[in-house]
């Protein structure tokens, strides 16, 4: 059975731990991830673009392949399906196929007062309907979903603002972007998260971007209140090495090497592995 995220991450925030929020792209994704977090013993946050929902078939087809796939493993860690980036319209389709976790992604809307508005509207809803929120201040850099934003410093007055609708965690920039990091970035700046954090009080703060970001400072991020870590591209570039690397050892040409399950386990061992390790990383082991 899937559940929100809030409870999880409240309970992450309390323990100054983080969770990793890992975007599923199909099957075999989903399977990996539910194995990976049985065996670490950790709860754990699937979530999709809309995108990844379109390539799969839509929402709906993501949502029923997640809770399937919950019902058939018998994993005993909570499991929460939520919208990854998700536009005002996005929103309504995730809640009406089932997603127990929304992320409405205001930043890109042509002026804050909308982002409020359209968020208070969304947060109403969703609670009404058991479903946890995620809401955004501060574009992220990079490119997801194919809209490109430079990294912003999100600004602590309008974080306030939007936490004070009674979302149930929060996106803030703080010079995190989506995507491989380039060698000059700058790092994360942990005054303004210092900064948001005593806007906020102990609402759960996201980071996203996770992937690339060293890990110390991942770790003083959590230490000053992120509780939830976005991982999309790491688990993709684990996958892909992994499946190049049975090409390119011709294992294809072996037998029946040719089959797509086989072509396929490397890449699905790759992101159990990798996504055990994060777990670890984030301090999310035996939090179940």
């Amino acid at each position: 059975m899937l559940v929100n995220a809030a409870d999880m991450l409240k309970k992450a925030e309390a323990g100054h731990y983080a969770l990793g929020a890992f975007n599923t792209n199909n099957l075999e994704w989903t399977l990996a991830l539910l194995q990976a977090a049985e065996e670490a013993k950790s709860p754990l946050i699937i979530q999709c673009t809309a995108g990844a929902a379109k390539w799969m078939g839509g929402f709906k087809v993501c949502a029923d392949m997640v809770k399937a796939a919950v019902e058939a493993t018998g994993v005993t860690v909570p499991v929460a399906l939520h919208l990854d980036h998700g536009s005002y319209e996005d929103c309504f389709k995730a809640i009406e196929a089932g997603f127990t976790s929304i992320m409405y992604d205001g930043s890109h809307e042509e002026t804050f007062q909308l982002n409020l508005d359209r968020t208070k509207e969304l947060v109403e809803l969703a609670h009404s309907k058991g479903i946890s929120i995620e809401a955004e201040v501060g574009g992220i850099g990079g490119t997801e979903d194919g809209v490109t934003s430079n990294g912003e410093l999100a600004d602590p007055a309008e974080c306030k603002q939007i936490a004070d609708l009674g979302v149930d965690f929060l996106a803030c920039g703080i010079g995190n972007i989506h995507g491989v990091y380039p060698e000059d970035w700058a790092g994360l700046s942990f005054d303004r998260l210092s900064e948001i954090k005593a806007e906020v009080g102990d609402l759960p703060l996201v980071l996203h971007g996770g992937s690339g970001i060293p890990e110390d400072q991942i770790k003083k991020a959590i230490s000053m209140g992120v509780s939830k870590i976005n991982v999309n591209t790491d688990l993709q570039l684990a996958f892909t090495a992994a499946v190049h690397d049975y090409f390119a050892a011709g294992k294809d040409t072996q037998g029946k090497g040719y089959d797509p399950r086989k072509v396929l386990k490397p890449g699905r061992d790759a992101i159990v592995e990798r996504t055990k390790e994060l777990m670890e990383q984030f301090g999310s082991l035996n939090k179940a």
